[in-house]
């Protein structure tokens, strides 16, 4: 049940590398001459870019933020992942040969004929950024925010960014309520303890996972268990199987409480999926000041870059593409979250070297 230190073990090899001095750029001996685009500097953009240009391709990555990282630097928090160790590696990359062009938006900023003429191919790897949103009455009431919109500006703030007092997302001295129990909320939970959030709590729709692998579970089968972050330790108050129903807001139109009830899941049924039941009198309310929603993402933004290259989408509304990345448009490729939906950091890795071994085999 208990992990193996991989982590640990990974963390201390690399560092130990930098610190003797073994981690030093290495630029390829040989240039093919291909040029190609990568849209978007994740980990699935950067993992393409740095492929390709191993390969000896010219790769310039294009990112409409001002600064390259992607999620890695906008959306997890610095007590997770320090952004001096994302600009280490972005250094690295750039003494490589990668050229980066922030602050530019493909589609908009640089026209898709543009970006078709100047380059052989184009990966695209913009990842999942449409939030998933809760449906419920009165969802638009002030101080009811995206996770990410919460964390994006809290990093930059963390950059020193001023922000404007009228669009400021801060949980001071407020009730803060996180929806969702996942990972994204753990740091939305971290941040609002360390902005000074007077209380936090965090509420899931679905059962309290086990804290040990149960029978349901029986290895190999990967177990679902109980995840407690350091975010968790640091302050919050977690509760389960419990469903939104409404927000609760005062005259001047500001979130005040969330109305709540208690579910349960009858057993699956013969279609394999199990029915959610309200509980009769389980009602109750909810002091929040400030809401947050972590609940996911939907699919990649279509609007803009997507719909103008005319790219096609599977039927969850993500980048469709052949086995080989490929999507409907010739030379333009796919990786990350916008190909395969919301997932892990690795799983974005993984699919950014995998398209850029595409890409190689399809310029050669």
């Amino acid at each position: 049940d208990e992990p193996v230190t991989c982590r640990e073990n990974e963390l201390f090899v690399i560092e130990y590398g930098f610190k003797k001095g073994w981690v030093k750029p290495d630029p390829p001996k040989k240039r093919t001459g291909k040029k190609i685009a990568v849209i978007g500097s994740g980990p699935a953009g950067l993992a393409a870019a740095d492929n390709l240009n191993k390969y000896g391709h010219s790769v310039t990555v294009f990112e409409k933020d001002q600064q390259i990282g992607g999620l890695l630097r906008y959306g997890i928090p610095d007590f997770k992942l320090e952004k001096r160790i994302l600009d280490r590696r972005i250094n690295i990359l750039k003494k490589e040969g990668l050229k980066f062009i922030t602050g530019v938006e493909t589609g908009l900023d640089y026209p898709v004929s543009k970006l078709k003429k100047d380059f052989e191919a184009v990966c695209l790897a913009v990842g999942s950024r449409v939030p998933r949103d809760l449906r419920v009455k009165y969802r638009r009431l002030k101080g009811i925010y995206f996770a990410i919109e919460f964390l994006t500006q809290t990093n930059i703030r963390v950059f020193g960014q001023k922000i404007h007092s009228n669009t400021l997302i801060d949980a001071r001295d407020k009730n803060v309520v996180v929806i969702g129990g996942g990972d994204t909320g753990a740091d939305c939970i971290g941040t609002a303890n360390r902005q000074g959030a007077k209380s936090v709590i965090q509420i899931e729709v679905m059962p309290q996972p086990p804290k040990s692998r149960t029978e349901d579970y029986a290895w190999p089968r990967y177990p679902l268990l109980l995840k407690t972050s350091t975010s968790h330790e640091e302050g919050a108050e977690r509760q389960w199987s419990v469903l939104t129903k409404e927000f609760i807001g005062d005259e001047q139109g500001n979130v005040k409480k969330i109305s709540c009830v208690r579910i349960e899941f009858a057993p699956a049924g013969k279609n394999g999926f199990s029915q959610m039941k309200e509980i009769p009198g389980s009602e109750f309310e909810i002091d929040a000041d400030m809401v947050i929603l972590a609940v996911g993402f939907l699919h990649p933004r279509h609007e803009g870059l997507l719909d103008k290259l005319k790219v096609k989408y599977d039927p969850r509304g993500n980048v469709s593409a052949d086995k080989n990345y490929m999507t409907s448009v010739k030379g333009v490729f796919t990786a990350g979250d916008m190909h395969r939906g919301q997932s892990l950091i690795a799983w974005a890795i993984a699919e950014g070297r995998a398209a850029a071994k595409a890409i190689d085999r399809y310029l050669d």
